[in-house]
């Protein structure tokens, strides 16, 4: 071995050892090798049930990279490359260094960056054209990437595993069912769709008998697919879609849903959605804001996914959202907390994905895929390991504007707001607990997918 290669070896056998204390806090869960690239080995064996998992380091700099910002270095390796999985897979390393995440944030380093982090988050709002920048960014990618790995209803929001769904397309219907029941939409209502994605929720609000759905999103591609969508299924003249932002809106509407588009809002800017909704919400109204939470106090940004997936993005904590939702004088008349879902979604897309792998690699190149993987999966074990949750708000300008308990959310609907297709016959859901809400029965179902370590994918 000449000196230089000598010196090669020390500084990868001097980054192993630097990153051992870190990989010490965090690995709580199963057995991880990370192998340098002159073959120096450092083993971390939790003694604790989980995959067993090796990967290599290809760049001597890349353990320090990953100590001074590891989410953001971790991500960005495994996309460029300098960091490979040998053994198991990219979903099973992040089970693992996800297991003791408590650990990472008493690291020196993080407890000197989270409060500078916090603090630049307060000062975080979308703007309108910063908004609809940061929008087309990630939704406008393509409709046929995101046909890829969603289910047939185009559904990018966390689905209702209830009892009997027996597949992704059943709990994203049992999901709209399950916000259908909290809006309980009549006929002749005016509905209010904030943030519509691709159009399923308000095409199945307007099959529910409202008068009138109005969708907005600054996503063209969305936009163009939900047209396209409310003209096929009979509802174009119920159901309409609108680039629009939520501050610029006009009208008054019965009912008002918001599913997966606060994340995108920023704390700055939680004044403005929030009073959007009051000054838009009939006296009578019920309005319904479903988002990603967090189950711990405000915080900051994961930079890897502010970089690479949702520019300008937060994940809001429960006690800053209900302090804006107070100052604006509304009634919170339910809040439901769904804690494994979105983990059990992400599972589902994670596995559609790599099953269609091949096609993602005709529309876009081998970084993007694995980015994609990256996020996927990363995102699954922050909700299973890390303090992501799902809350769903139900608001209110009168107390009694909606029933006093909540056996309304579970019992059998009246068949007048039963979804009905175009030719006004009522529909039914194949998922056993929407046919138990809608008064019908289907025993047959499978549980929900889990992740026990042994992905091989």
């Amino acid at each position: 071995m000449t000196q230089r290669q000598r010196g090669k070896s020390a500084r990868h056998e001097l980054g192993l050892r630097a990153l051992k204390p870190a990989l010490r806090a965090v690995v709580k869960a199963g057995r991880l090798t990370v192998i340098g690239a002159h073959a120096t080995r450092l083993v971390i064996d939790s003694g604790a049930p989980g995959p067993s998992v090796a990967i290599k380091l290809h760049s001597a700099a890349l353990p320090f990279k990953l100590l001074s910002r590891p989410s953001l270095a971790l991500g960005e390796a495994y996309m460029d490359g300098s960091l490979t999985v040998e053994g198991g897979s990219i979903r099973d390393l992040l089970a693992i260094v996800t297991s003791g995440l408590d650990g990472l944030d008493e690291l020196p380093i993080e407890r000197l960056r989270a409060p500078l982090a916090r603090i630049a988050t307060r000062l975080t709002g979308n703007r309108r054209l910063k908004a609809a920048r940061n929008v087309a960014r990630h939704y406008d990618l393509s409709n046929e990437f995101y046909a890829l790995f969603l289910d047939e209803d185009w559904q990018y929001s966390c689905a209702y595993f209830c009892e009997g769904c027996s597949s992704l397309e059943d709990a994203q219907a049992a999901k709209r069912s399950h916000i259908g029941q909290k809006l309980m939409v009549g006929e002749g209502m005016s509905v209010l769709d904030i943030g519509c994605g691709w159009g399923g929720l308000a095409i199945e609000l307007a099959k529910q008998g409202a008068a009138e759905v109005l969708g907005i999103s600054l996503s063209q591609e969305q936009l163009t697919l939900a047209r396209q969508r409310a003209e096929e299924a009979g509802f174009a003249e119920e159901a309409r879609f609108d680039f629009c932002d939520y501050r610029d809106l006009q009208g008054e509407f019965d009912r008002i849903v918001s599913v997966g588009m606060f994340e995108h809002v920023g704390p700055a800017s939680y004044g403005s959605f929030f009073r959007a909704i009051e000054e838009h919400l009939a006296p009578d109204g019920v309005a319904v804001v479903h988002s990603i939470g967090r189950m711990a106090p405000p915080g900051g940004k994961d930079p890897w996914v502010d970089k690479y997936i949702f520019p300008g993005g937060y994940i809001p904590s429960l006690s800053e959202t209900l302090s804006v939702v107070e100052r604006m004088g509304l009634w919170v008349t339910d809040i439901e907390i769904l804690r494994l879902h979105y983990a059990e979604t992400l599972a589902h897309w994670y596995e559609r994905f790599q099953s269609r792998r091949e096609k993602a690699l005709e529309l876009f190149d081998e970084r993007f895929c694995r980015m994609w993987e990256y996020y996927l999966a990363a995102c699954e074990m922050m909700f299973r390991n890390g303090n992501l949750m799902v809350f769903q708000l139900q608001l209110a300008h009168k107390r009694d504007a909606v029933p006093l308990t909540r056996e309304y959310l579970y019992a059998p609907r009246d068949q007048s707001v039963v979804p009905r297709d175009a030719g006004g016959n009522h529909l039914r859901c194949s998922c056993s607990a929407r046919s138990r809400l809608l008064g019908t029965s289907n025993s047959e179902g499978v549980p929900p997918m889990r992740y026990d370590g042994s992905s091989t994918s």
